[in-house]
């Protein structure tokens, strides 16, 4: 089975991150079945934009990089404090983890901006 870790940052954008949960979810109930979703973030509680909350499967620190096949990063917005996540050392190093490793990373938006300061 594919395992794909969705890694929120507080102040991810909800239907950015529905994307994933949507399409990999109905991968488990109609689909094949090959492809496991788990969500991730700085901190257990996780706020979207509108102040909708997602509790994480794993924290950034728990995360052992070689468990999984693949990263999604759903952007945010700014007045919601995405970046502060976003940018912060432990989002950026697991990024980075996943780079150093050749893992697929995929991105929406603003989910592109910390992936621009670990390739770019």
């Amino acid at each position: 089975m594919k395992k794909v870790l969705l890694l929120l940052a507080n102040g991810f954008e909800f239907f950015e991150a529905s994307v994933f949960i949507d399409v990999i979810g109905w991968n488990m109930e109609e689909g094949d079945c090959s492809t496991k979703l788990y969500i991730c973030g700085v901190t257990k509680e996780i706020k979207s934009a509108f102040g909708h909350k997602l509790i994480a499967d794993y924290l950034i620190d728990e995360v052992d990089v070689n468990e999984f096949d693949a990263l999604a990063i759903p952007g945010g917005f700014e007045v919601y404090d995405f970046y502060t996540d976003a940018y912060s050392d432990k989002f950026l190093y697991l990024i980075r983890e996943f780079r150093a490793n050749d893992k697929i990373i995929a991105s929406i938006c603003a989910g592109l901006c910390p992936l621009e300061r670990v390739v770019f």
